[in-house]
């Protein structure tokens, strides 16, 4: 059975070890070194693209020399976050809660929430939720904030069946409790709502900060070059590859090490849309609106977002995303950012047939959808944690929060942001003393971290895992 973490958590302060250090102070900042050239050209480095967690790549980034600030936090200090999903958001929310102002830098070209994605195709339209598909709530903190939610119209429950899929077509649902909550016109428009009534929260997007650099008790942020404001404390709200290659000189080599060890999965994503709803044969639609599917190599979950966001109401095109396993992603990864043409085909045409193979369909007999996209994830999930909702290096007055330290969903992300954002304000409360007092997660052991391909649910895993033998089941194929 899985561990669900809650609010209550209290954080242990840990030993700082003597490091080499980088003081920070008012003093003039002498001239970068230049890396040396080759023709006008900066040398090749080997393995540049390896940002995995081998033991050689973690000593590296703990040689970095740790940045120790010596100059006392202002009475004002603002705090620059890096990611704008709702481990991001969440801080900022509870940093302004304790009168602390805050700039987010997110990715993001259409909107905020990271995996919160809804994409949105004109002139239907068509809408797909392609990344966080729904979540529960167990903790009390995060309940009440989700009762907010309710209350301002931004999420309801999904009353739709969903359950679980195996290979051939046999259907078991799920019992309605707990609660599965989803956004009202999908999951993107929740964190694009939660920033709307603030006053000490900046947002800039689309914003991909590439360097973080100490200078005179700040951090300068910039952006290939340039410059996006300076900040007293700063907070990593995203991971992967960019996360590891913006602390891989930052003089945070603990926080550096941490995030090099997470380990992620990769995910596809498949949006596809139908003219007609997806039909048994001689039977009528599925009974369902979402599935964890068992037993197909390709397809690890499937939901009619139409019939999700609009009910029984919509008379136009059935929506659906379809969700690959980890394994076939690991199988079929490329570069997110650059897919081959000859990759995408071959993954729709399988995660395709594996719709068939789930549904109990004869090859060949699913409808032609009329609009396909094709997504990678490429750091999707967690698979491995250290279990604390979140860590922070005092010397150097940098934190990290996400749903990683804790879980893979939904709940996990705002319960590391908000546990991050009072123990930073306590910390600012504190004149920055005392910092053995305030360090946090920075030499934690990572755990095996277990739940669906596409994430957890808290509340509704013991369900998944051992069914009731008196539900009721259905045969879609004979």
């Amino acid at each position: 059975m899985l561990c669900y973490f809650h609010s209550s958590l209290i954080l242990q302060p840990l030993k700082i070890h003597k490091a080499l250090t980088i003081v920070c102070s008012t003093q003039p900042k002498p001239p970068p070194r230049k890396r040396p050239t080759v023709d006008g050209q900066r040398p090749a480095f080997r393995n540049r693209k390896n940002y995995g967690a081998s033991r050689r790549s973690i000593q590296k980034t703990l040689k970095q020399e740790q940045v120790t600030f010596t100059t006392p936090t202002p009475d004002d200090p603002i705090v620059g976050i890096i990611g704008g999903g709702m481990a991001g958001l969440a801080c900022a929310l509870y940093l302004e809660k304790r009168g602390v102002r805050s700039t987010v830098f997110d990715t993001g070209v259409h909107g905020l929430g990271g995996r919160m994605g809804t994409r949105i195709v004109d002139p239907q339209p068509l809408i797909f939720d392609h990344a966080a598909q729904f979540f529960t709530a167990s903790d009390p903190q995060f309940a009440g904030l989700v009762q907010g939610w309710l209350e301002q119209g931004l999420v309801r429950e999904w009353q739709g069946t969903i359950g679980e899929l195996e290979v051939g077509g046999h259907f078991v649902p799920l019992p309605s409790s707990p609660p599965r909550y989803i956004g009202v016109n999908g999951m993107r428009p929740i964190a694009d709502s939660l920033l709307s009534q603030t006053r000490m929260i900046n947002v800039e997007r689309p914003c991909w900060i590439s360097k973080l650099e100490p200078f005179n008790g700040m951090w300068h942020l910039s952006e290939n070059g340039k410059p996006c404001g300076k900040f007293d404390a700063i907070v990593i709200a995203h991971n992967g590859k960019c996360a590891n290659r913006l602390l891989g000189s930052s003089g945070l080599p603990l926080i550096a090490g941490q995030m090099k060890r997470l380990e992620l999965s990769s995910i596809w994503a498949l949006l596809a849309a139908f003219e007609d709803p997806l039909q048994i044969p001689g039977e009528g639609a599925f009974p369902f609106e979402g599935a964890f599917v068992r037993g197909v190599d390709s397809i690890s979950w499937m939901a009619n977002n139409t019939k999700k966001l609009q009910g029984s109401h919509s008379n136009g095109p059935h929506c659906w995303t379809f969700l690959s396993t980890a394994a076939y992603a690991k199988r079929n990864k490329v570069p997110q950012e650059n897919i081959p043409n000859a990759t995408a085909e071959k993954v729709k045409a399988g995660m395709l047939l594996g719709v068939e193979e789930a549904l109990g369909l004869p090859k060949g007999s699913l409808q032609k959808p009329f609009y396909t996209r094709i997504q990678l994830w490429g750091a999707a999930l967690p698979t491995n944690t250290p279990g604390i909702p979140c860590i922070f290096d005092p010397l150097g007055r940098a934190g990290i929060c996400g749903d990683w330290l804790l879980g893979s969903n939904l709940e996990s992300a705002a319960l590391s942001g908000i546990s991050l954002a009072n123990h930073m304000a306590d910390h600012f409360q504190s004149s920055g003393g005392r910092p053995e007092e305030f360090a946090v997660g920075l030499r934690n052991q990572f755990q095996p971290l277990r739940g669906h391909d596409i994430g957890q649910f808290p509340g509704l895993e013991s369900q998944t895992q051992t069914q009731m033998p008196t539900q009721q089941s259905y045969q879609f194929a004979t």
